[in-house]
């Protein structure tokens, strides 16, 4: 299964790997890796994450960094509505869906 980011999703991706590229070098690296290695276990089994909001609005952890990928399954792929951080701004991401 491929995956999409909503371009939102994108953009806050791309300043978490530039804020922890910037705080030390090769961070920014390993945040990417995380999320690399996150939307890849979506992937290969979107049910397996537990349902945050429904329609079916799952997220996964984003292994050593507080956040989660926030996804859904739509036409057979993988949907990332946001990159959210564990404490701030709790779903703030709703008007995407």
């Amino acid at each position: 299964m491929s995956y999409v980011l909503h371009p939102e999703a994108a953009r806050e991706h791309e300043q978490q790997v530039a804020y922890y590229q910037e705080r030390q070098r090769g961070l920014g690296q390993r945040y990417h890796l995380a999320f690399r290695r996150a939307v890849a276990a979506a992937c290969a089994t979107p049910t397996r994450f537990r349902i945050v909001r429904e329609p079916q609005i799952r997220k996964v952890g984003l292994k050593g960094f507080p956040f989660d990928v926030v996804y859904r399954e739509v036409g057979g792929d993988v949907q990332v509505l946001a990159v959210a951080h564990h404490r701030r701004r709790p779903e703030y991401w709703i008007g995407r869906l």
